[in-house]
């Protein structure tokens, strides 16, 4: 079994510039999830293979171990998790063909994001994307204290994931098409934890200490600033033709949540007026001026009690969790392999986007604020 899943790893990362083939990954995940042996052998093949000069082989050796860390055993991620480097990518650049260097920016940022995956798995000892949700889930039960060491670990790997930042017309062969489609689901499990992650985080505001205010306060200002990230990297997705039933709508956050939380924190450091600049990037700032045309009522009064703040958020919080329980629900079968649940449209999408966002040129798409929904 060992010698037949080499030949494996060897065919899935040949020098033809197509993705590896389903039966060679088959066979691998097969050889993951069947045998004892030590996955180390395997993991060293696609290390060496990350070694080669053609962008071709790079790239193909990296898109297998994203499949194996995503649907083979926990033991490839767990033994890849404990080098002190997955990939040393950071300087790739294949100059031998014209494709090569446009496939080396791809390569190295797509590296970044598979080593920031690996190290996420070591940090919080498990791969949160597959960790059970809901309200008695892993995330939504952490303490304040775990809360806020996880929720930066997703935070980084999220950004690292956004930032692969391909367009349409250089999704180019199947190659770096089979990486966008690993992406694309990840995006959708990582999403799903970070935003169970901000629920639970935003549940617990209002009892924790000043400093931990101000340090949930910037997590959920970059929350917003990734989701809106995330709204520009699912219309590429739609874009490519991926099956519009799989991609989630997302949707504005009432701009009123972020003053309650900023009048909560001023009132424990005994200010009455908003809070002044204390270190948020300046990309957010702007990003926040565009409120929605839709927000709920907020007290007028200057000064916000933190009883005022506390019974608004309560009813606001009400409605999300609402909102994720119908809106935010995992996609049947996501953790399958590609082909069981992504179809693929023979052309590609030549209609306008429908995909909602936090903000669009300072408009709401037609997924703005929705209507609560009804309980079930």
């Amino acid at each position: 079994m060992g010698l037949s899943a080499s030949k494996a790893a060897l065919r899935a990362t040949n020098d033809e510039p197509t993705e590896p083939e389903p039966k060679q990954l088959a066979d691998l995940i097969q050889y993951i999830n069947e045998t004892n042996m030590s996955v180390e052998h395997l993991a060293n093949i696609l290390s060496e293979k990350t070694r080669s000069s053609s962008w071709v082989v790079v790239f193909k050796a990296l898109v297998t171990v994203h499949h194996l860390m995503v649907h083979g055993n926990e033991r490839f991620i767990k033994h890849v998790s404990c080098r002190n480097s997955l990939f040393t990518l950071h300087n790739f650049l294949d100059k031998s063909v014209i494709e090569g260097y446009t496939m080396s920016t791809f390569i190295r940022r797509y590296s970044r994001y598979l080593n920031e995956k690996s190290l996420a798995y070591r940090m919080i000892s498990s791969d949160i994307t597959k960790a059970k949700r809901g309200t008695d889930g892993v995330i939504r039960t952490m303490n304040t204290e775990e809360l806020l060491n996880t929720l930066p670990v997703i935070q980084t790997q999220f950004n690292a994931l956004l930032s692969f930042n391909a367009n349409p017309d250089e999704l180019t062969n199947g190659i770096i098409h089979a990486a966008f489609m690993l992406l694309f689901k990840d995006s959708l499990r990582l999403f799903a934890a970070y935003n169970e992650g901000i629920l639970n985080l935003l549940d617990k505001y209002f009892d924790m200490r000043k400093n931990q205010c101000r340090e949930s306060l910037d997590i959920y200002i970059k929350f917003l600033g990734g989701t809106t990230k995330l709204t520009q990297f699912l219309k590429v997705a739609e874009q490519v033709g991926i099956d519009q039933s799989n991609i989630p709508c997302i949707t504005q956050v009432p701009h009123g949540l972020l003053e309650v939380l900023k009048q909560h924190l001023a009132s424990l450091e005994e200010k009455n007026d908003t809070l002044p600049p204390y270190g948020v990037p300046h990309i957010y700032c702007d990003l926040l001026s565009l409120q929605p045309a839709l927000t709920p009522s907020f007290p007028n009064s200057p000064v916000v009690t933190a009883s005022a703040s506390r019974a608004w958020f309560a009813d606001y919080f009400d409605y999300m969790i609402h909102y994720n329980h119908h809106y935010l629900r995992k996609p049947t079968n996501l953790l399958e392999p590609d082909s069981k649940i992504l179809t693929l449209k023979k052309s590609q999408s030549t209609g306008s986007n429908s995909i909602g966002s936090f903000f669009s040129n300072g408009t709401s798409t037609h997924c703005s604020y929705p209507a609560r929904p009804k309980d079930q």
